[in-house]
């Protein structure tokens, strides 16, 4: 590694390339659970939730794996992105910052999930061993280099919409692509 600043030497690769690596680890599991979940779960869910929106039922039940695989690929465009460019400030980048906080509420959204569910959901698994982990070390060397200052509660609106709207985004672009090839 060669970078200029005792700043980025102090953040390192780990944590800013290392939010590609934990996103990917992550992900290995939802690609491996997403649609054969929702094909089981989706009859028990909308009768535990009647208020939730058929439309939103219809939506999430109608991704297949290979859609649900295209998604995933237009999220590690993002998370690639996001990543080099906290690599190449050392941590400062407002789009990698915006992304750091977007993977570590994913994680927490994981968790709530599995708990409104009362078991198991895609991505509950590796977000307690992976993600939760990622965030906290790393926000602790990203503070301890003075590149991350106390979490704002704007911070996490942010990060919440990078992660909403790359999401919708990722999923309009796989919508479109496995259209055309259907």
């Amino acid at each position: 590694m060669t970078n200029s600043s005792s700043d980025e030497q102090a953040v390192g690769d780990a944590v800013t390339l290392g939010l590609l690596a934990a996103w990917a680890l992550h992900d290995l599991e939802e690609l491996a659970t997403v649609p054969g979940w929702w094909r089981r779960n989706l009859p028990a869910l909308r009768e535990r939730y009647p208020g939730v929106p058929e439309a939103v039922w219809r939506r999430a039940g109608s991704v297949d794996g290979r859609e649900f695989a295209v998604a995933v690929g237009a999220m590690a465009a993002v998370v690639t992105s996001a990543s080099v460019a906290g690599r190449l400030t050392g941590g400062r980048s407002a789009t990698y910052q915006a992304a750091f906080h977007a993977f570590g509420l994913h994680g927490l959204v994981h968790l709530a999930q599995a708990g409104l569910v009362r078991g198991y959901t895609p991505g509950s698994a590796t977000a307690p061993l992976i993600v939760v982990p990622f965030t906290l070390w790393a926000r602790h060397r990203l503070r301890r280099a003075g590149v991350l200052r106390a979490t704002r509660p704007r911070d996490l609106a942010v990060g919440l919409g990078f992660a909403g709207a790359a999401t919708v985004a990722a999923h309009g672009v796989a919508r479109r692509l496995t259209a055309r090839g259907a």
